[in-house]
């Protein structure tokens, strides 16, 4: 039985992370989840035994946690899973260096900051970007733990994770020993515990923004079957889905109706420059006139033509000089026609987007709704300004997973966050509700209401403190309205941005500075 015990220790380290994880929603699991790991690395295994060691943790945890990709794309589920799991195992590989040869103290400093580390590098817009499983992520089930995200942000949860589990570890480790366990340890393990929920339940007593002013919103959720909608779909029947929904809902105080991602779906997309003119829009621009008073928000697939090659996503047109971007992109439309455009930032890996040494593979990869050849993107964000000085915050699906990008949206004037999603890809399984979950998260850390339209569920409200309203039923075609207001003063987390992320990578560029400078310098002196 010893012989297989390192791989139930890597085993049972990879489902401590998934039942902690939304939606098993055992949290306390995660405590306790990099303890076997940190029993494991005491052991003189060999390097290439302690990375399988860690890769089998990693892969369980990812491939018992993520394996609903599967149900919209094989080949971007395998990359998802066996590709992240392999990153994750970078930090821990550091780790087990730096304490094999400076100690414990540099040890389990590296092992925290390392991690947090490969969280925000991984957090960054590099080409496989997969933030999906960011330790603060754990806790979107219990907002009730983590107010203070308004300070922090998820990184903040990600620190108390590590140092938690850091400092059990070193209880057991102390108790294998002959010294005696201390009173004071206890103390600060239960302090370290404790202190961030009993913070969090008293800013969860007080207000935590300025109220602006009210708006009052309508949420489709329309419940067209993607798969349907994309080989065999009327878009006809569709749009008068859509209008039919709304009509139920507007009032004539209602000032903005949102609909959810690709909405506006065609096969062959909406040229942005001729959108008025589409004989197919003809329906929403007669419902909009019978709605002068409302904005519509709405997903759309897209596309421009361009006389010339603007950007390596640009795709010629056969027979001509001119190219095509195509975009999975969000629009702010009225009666008199267009007002705003923007394009998706954050793509997808794998299934939207490929990283240049992959872009080989891509007629391989099927889409989300997407296209074979993958979508252009806008780097810039561009906040959607409504009336009545109200201002939109964007985001497309996979974009309202990545804290810091939405946060800056409102450090540029955003007081609402819309989410627009199609998460039907999935099927009925978590991917959906971890991924709303994940929105209340963005709720706290912005102080903002979150209006979030999904085109199979679970559209709804959020409001600031990251409680849900009017939670529509997943897979029914619904609509519902409510009165939201637009809070007027930004977070520290708005306005300072990840911190604790940029010092742990501060911290981990100074480690490792120090191992080069011992290695090539203080060994060689005579």
């Amino acid at each position: 039985m010893k012989k297989f015990q390192p791989v139930l220790l890597s085993l049972l380290s990879g489902l401590l992370f998934f039942i902690a994880w939304p939606t098993v929603n055992l949290t306390v699991a995660i405590f306790f989840a990099f303890i076997p790991l940190l029993l494991i690395e005491r052991n003189e295994y060999s390097g290439i035994k302690f990375f399988g060691l860690m890769y089998l943790a990693m892969f369980t945890w990812n491939i018992s946690t993520t394996w609903w990709i599967w149900n919209a794309d094989m080949l971007g589920a395998w990359l998802a899973i066996i590709v992240n799991s392999l990153l994750m195992c970078i930090p821990l590989m550091g780790f087990r260096f730096m304490r094999k040869r400076f100690g414990s103290f540099i040890g389990y400093t590296s092992f925290i900051v390392f991690w947090m580390s490969f969280e925000y590098l991984h957090l960054q817009d590099w080409g496989l970007s997969w933030p999906w499983l960011t330790l603060g992520n754990v806790f979107a089930g219990r907002t009730n733990w983590i107010q203070w995200y308004e300070y922090s942000g998820t990184s903040g949860g990600s620190l108390w994770v590590l140092l938690v589990n850091v400092l059990l570890f070193k209880l057991i480790e102390v108790r294998n020993t002959k010294y005696e366990v201390r009173i004071s340890s206890l103390v600060i393990i239960a302090a370290v515990l404790a202190t961030p929920i009993i913070t969090s339940l008293l800013i969860a007593k007080n207000p935590t923004s300025d109220i602006q002013h009210q708006t009052s919103v309508v949420i489709v959720q329309p419940n067209i079957d993607p798969y349907e909608k994309l080989f065999t779909g009327s878009f006809d029947a569709q749009l008068q889905q859509l209008i039919k929904l709304s009509e139920a809902q507007i009032d004539s105080t209602t000032t903005l109706l949102v609909w959810p991602e690709t909405a506006l779906y065609t096969g062959n997309g909406f040229d942005e420059a001729n959108l008025k003119q589409n004989f197919f829009l003809n329906p929403l621009f007669d419902f909009l006139k019978r709605h002068p008073q409302l904005q519509l928000f709405t997903g759309i697939e897209s596309y421009r033509v361009f006389n010339e090659r603007v950007s390596n996503d640009a795709r010629p047109i056969e027979g001509t000089s001119t190219f095509y971007e195509v975009y999975n992109a969000c629009l702010l439309i009225d009666s008199s026609g267009p007002l705003q455009i923007y394009h998706k930032s954050m793509l997808v890996p794998g299934v939207e987007t490929l990283p240049g040494f992959l872009k080989f593979l891509g007629p391989v990869f099927e889409k989300f709704g997407g296209t074979a050849g993958g979508y252009a993107k806008q780097d810039e964000r561009t906040p959607i300004n409504l009336q009545n000085n109200n201002v939109l915050a964007p985001a497309i699906c996979y974009e309202s997973i990545y804290g810091e990008y939405m946060s800056k949206y409102v450090r540029k004037g955003a007081n609402i966050i819309a989410i627009i999603t199609n998460d039907g890809w999935w099927g009925n399984t978590p991917g959906y509700k971890q991924h709303l979950l994940y929105a209340k998260l963005r709720a706290i850390e912005t102080r903002t209401w979150v209006v979030r339209s999904a085109n199979t569920g679970i559209s709804c409200f959020i409001d600031p403190a990251g409680e849900i309203h009017q939670p529509q039923n997943w897979w029914t075609a619904s609509s519902t309205k409510m009165n939201i207001t637009a809070a007027s003063r930004q977070t520290f987390f708005v306005r300072m941005g990840d911190l604790l992320s940029k010092a742990a990578l501060a911290a981990t560029v100074l480690l490792l500075l120090f191992a080069l400078y011992q290695k090539f310098l203080v060994r060689k002196r005579p």
